[in-house]
């Protein structure tokens, strides 16, 4: 269950107890309008409203708090997958056009489309990552 989200935990967990959101609500203080963000994780329950969460739910704190930790892990090391793709074909398509366009094998058309696949690479990297520098 730990690689869920919090949300999903909380989903799960609330309907196994067969419980409504209106009733985790209820006994968490909140709206039940609060509690369908959670389970869209659309927000996070309040840091303090954790203990109180993970005792209604029959959880451990920790494993409440890790499903999240462990969701965002999974998705950076995607992330930084996808960015190694995209810089290798990137890199790929300048270094083979400048190889083979050496060896006199290609002709000009297939240079400019390998060349442009390359940049258009690098951009999406590029735009994938802009708001993270």
């Amino acid at each position: 269950m730990s690689s869920k989200s919090i949300g999903e935990i909380i989903s799960f967990l609330r309907k196994e107890k067969g419980m409504t959101q209106s009733e985790l609500a209820e006994k968490m203080n909140v709206t039940d309008k609060a509690v369908s963000k959670w389970e869209r994780n659309l927000s996070c329950p309040d840091i303090n409203s954790i203990p109180r969460l993970a005792e209604i739910l029959d959880i451990s704190t920790d494993e409440l708090l890790n499903a999240q930790k462990k969701n965002d892990l999974n998705s950076n090391r995607i992330n930084e997958i996808l960015d190694l793709i995209l810089i290798g074909i990137g890199l790929a398509m300048g270094v083979s056009t400048i190889v083979i366009s050496i060896l006199d094998k290609i002709d000009m058309h297939s240079i400019i489309t390998m060349l442009g696949m390359g940049l258009s690479f690098m951009g999406i990297y590029l735009l994938r990552n802009k708001d993270h520098k």
